[in-house]
């Protein structure tokens, strides 16, 4: 029996609208895997994803606000979209969650179904940060990352051809790559503010692609897997 904390982001839920599709799907995958693992329980944290960014850039429009400009107003903002992706997920869940999504990571208490939702707490950081707190309050040792990445690279592959995907890389590397600073929708492989938390646990963070099913339960049954672990 084990509780496994996965941060999913929303630009996999909701890239633009919904994927009902793959949220289909992906539900199905992991009542099969709790079926077959009894006793495990999953803790899913979702992002704002399209929701997020398109409220967000609509604030900015009308206020002349500048992307980088690290608001509260901002963040509030997506911080609700996560509240709405992650409502509807448990509600593809049904009967296997059975508590309230949860908006305060140090709140959470023991939950009774095989699944617990959580979303966006309060500015200053992503979902990530909350996975993490999750993980920390649960007693989870990792935290899987699935997003629209299948690996860290050394830099951006949209910018840098010559970028290189990483099966493995440790805290204080990748902590160099994402820096110390966190704005309302910046766009990484695992928040800055998070990774710094995770670093000083000791808490191993498995990043990988989120619409890979196969390989989602690979990493679920501690299988061999694609992605990047961060140690």
């Amino acid at each position: 029996m084990s509780t496994k904390v996965l941060s999913v982001g929303g630009s996999i839920v909701a890239p633009e609208y919904p994927d009902v599709e793959f949220v289909g799907k992906f539900a199905e995958m992991i009542k099969d895997y709790l079926s077959s693992h009894k006793g495990d329980k999953l803790i899913f944290v979702v992002g704002g994803g399209g929701p997020a960014r398109i409220y967000q850039k609509a604030f900015r429009d009308v206020t002349g606000t500048a992307p980088d400009a690290g608001t509260d107003a901002a963040d509030w903002i997506g911080i609700m979209a996560t509240r709405l992706n992650a409502q509807f997920v448990k509600a593809c869940f049904g009967d296997f969650c059975k508590e309230a999504v949860v908006t305060d990571p140090t709140q959470a208490k023991d939950f009774t179904g095989s699944i617990l939702l959580a979303a966006g707490w309060k500015p200053g950081f992503s979902t990530d940060n909350d996975a993490v707190l999750l993980a920390e309050k649960f007693g989870a040792d990792t935290v899987v990352n699935l997003s629209n990445i299948e690996k860290v690279y050394t830099d951006d592959p949209r910018k840098n051809p010559d970028a290189k995907p990483l099966d493995n890389i440790s805290w204080a590397d990748f902590r160099k790559m994402v820096g110390d600073e966190w704005t309302p929708g910046k766009n990484c492989p695992f928040d800055p503010i998070a990774s710094k938390k995770a670093e000083s646990m000791g808490l191993k963070v498995i990043c990988a692609g989120g619409k890979n099913l196969d390989n989602i339960r690979a990493i679920l049954e501690g299988k061999n897997y694609i992605g990047t672990t961060i140690a």
